[in-house]
């Protein structure tokens, strides 16, 4: 059955499915009604068709319109925090520790990948920072602490840093409720680093 083959094939690609999720996701749509299978089609159609980028932080809009963040001048404007991905910024809000605005980067350098700065929303932050910086007085970098994401934050504060704000990178270390016998050596460097006075 090649149609239904491609289907699984179609659902392996997506980041974390397996084989045999693919298949049940498939299976699931073979067994679906004409409605809910027309639903499904029309969602991501429509997703396709109606979800772009904010002209101003780059994160996921409706319409390509500002996003909800960009739109509420009630947050705080001096701050600016800059991310990978827009789904980091859902994690950043649930914390509800941070009312400034956000940069989307949409990846991080990486040359294993063959991304390099020019693959990412930079141009774009360098001029937003630009016309803002008598307003943003400090620059969160909150890329990723792996190896991309360090060498991404290391780019940005270079090329930020004689623009004139405040960059700040985001604490990493020792986690709430951890163990130091269970901790690895480059966290433990790190949060011995980036301790706090108490």
């Amino acid at each position: 059955m090649k149609s239904l083959q491609r289907v699984i094939n179609v659902f392996r690609k997506l980041p974390g499915v397996g084989p045999r999720q693919a298949e049940r996701f498939a299976l699931y749509l073979l067994r679906a009604s004409e409605a809910q299978a027309a639903e499904f089609t029309q969602a991501i159609l429509d997703m396709r068709l109606k979800v772009g980028c904010c002209p101003k932080c780059f994160a996921y809009s409706e319409n390509s319109s500002l996003c909800e963040i960009c739109s509420d001048d009630t947050r705080d404007s001096s701050l600016l925090c800059i991310v990978e991905e827009p789904k980091d910024i859902e994690a950043l809000e649930k914390t509800k520790s941070f009312n400034g605005y956000y940069h989307v980067l949409h990846g991080s350098i990486s040359p294993i990948e063959g991304r390099s700065a020019e693959d990412l929303k930079l141009k774009e932050l360098l001029h937003r920072v630009e016309e803002e910086k008598d307003t943003i007085k400090e620059i969160i970098i909150a890329t990723n602490p792996d190896t991309e994401g360090q060498t991404t934050a290391l780019y940005l504060a270079d090329m930020l840093r004689d623009i004139g704000p405040k960059i700040t990178r985001l604490g990493y270390g020792m986690p709430l409720g951890g163990n130091i016998d269970y901790i690895d050596e480059m966290t433990l460097s790190h949060a011995l680093k980036g301790r706090t006075k108490l």
